[in-house]
């Protein structure tokens, strides 16, 4: 019984440490910034950030929003931010007006950066 209790202990301690190993090894992954070049001035996107706004919950944009993918298209073009913000799709999720962050009415600078534009 005592070997029983005892294997069962290990097994379980060696599950908790790879959990947390894999944990670990996914938060390294994890992209600080994306850019996303525009022809109105490149898009970074600060993915620390976003993250740390909604406590390391990354199911509330992946795979909702787009893949959780640094290639995968961010689907907020010219012409998209109307159709992003009335679906709540893309950015438009969150920045809306109304939203959980600022809309993007307006508030173009904040995303958008010419080249050697400071801010």
């Amino acid at each position: 019984m005592r070997t029983w209790m005892r294997w069962t202990l290990i097994a379980g301690l060696a599950v908790w440490i790879g959990v947390g190993l894999l944990a670990a090894q996914q938060k390294k992954k994890e992209p600080e910034k994306l850019l996303f070049p525009s022809k109105f001035g490149n898009v970074t996107f600060l993915h620390a950030k976003h993250t740390e706004r909604e406590k390391g919950d990354c199911t509330v944009c992946h795979d909702k929003l787009w893949p959780q993918d640094a290639k995968a298209p961010l689907n907020y073009r010219e012409g998209m931010h109307k159709v992003a913000e009335a679906k709540k799709i893309s950015c438009g999720a969150c920045h809306v007006a109304g939203g959980k962050a600022f809309a993007s009415v307006g508030n173009c600078n904040k995303c958008h950066a010419k080249p050697g534009a400071k801010g």
